[in-house]
């Protein structure tokens, strides 16, 4: 095999990012699937969640090169050179977030701070029993439900279309193409 036939690699993400992305999906799968609503396991869960999305925020602005908003912020003019170049087949891969993929984690993570805000507020004095705050919380969830989904199939989509298994990259950290 020639030195040009091998995959390339690339140390993608670093420790922090990998560890806020499982840590967020297992406490995001506990609250949905496993927690009972209002316990207080599903709102230290949801509180836990929101504090992982406090510190992957300021990662974005002190953390290693991947992690940096800057390098990844989903300009308008970022995502429709990168959807235009989708449409044509003229796709590059890239080693970070694509820019689709930053407004994805952009909007999960709203979502989650969203959920985490508004099932705190629940339990205060001021909006206890307050059925419209439980509709918003509960539709916030529906949201984060249908975006987890969305999510999990773009990254199973680009897996294909960049031809790297993205799945691992988040595990390993090293993007590797084929």
């Amino acid at each position: 095999m020639t030195p040009t036939a091998l995959p390339r690699q690339e140390k993608v993400w670093d420790i922090v990012v990998r560890l806020f992305h499982w840590s967020l999906v297992a406490c995001v799968l506990a609250n949905l699937l496993f927690l009972e609503e209002g316990d207080p396991p599903h709102r230290w869960a949801g509180y836990i969640a929101s504090g992982l999305v406090l510190v992957r925020i300021v990662w974005g602005f002190v953390g290693s090169h991947h992690a940096r908003f800057a390098s990844f912020f989903p300009t308008p003019s970022r995502l429709a050179t990168h959807l235009a170049a989708l449409k044509s087949g003229r796709h590059e891969p890239s080693a970070g977030h694509n820019p689709a993929g930053a407004l994805m984690m952009l909007a999960l993570m709203g979502l989650v701070v969203s959920l985490g805000v508004s099932g705190y507020l629940m339990g205060t004095d001021q909006f206890w029993g307050e059925e419209w705050l439980e509709e918003v919380h509960e539709a916030l969830a529906t949201l984060l439900q249908v975006a987890v989904l969305l999510h999990v199939a773009a990254a199973l989509l680009m897996s294909r279309i960049e031809r790297v298994n993205l799945v691992r990259a988040m595990i390993t950290g090293i993007k590797t193409w084929r």
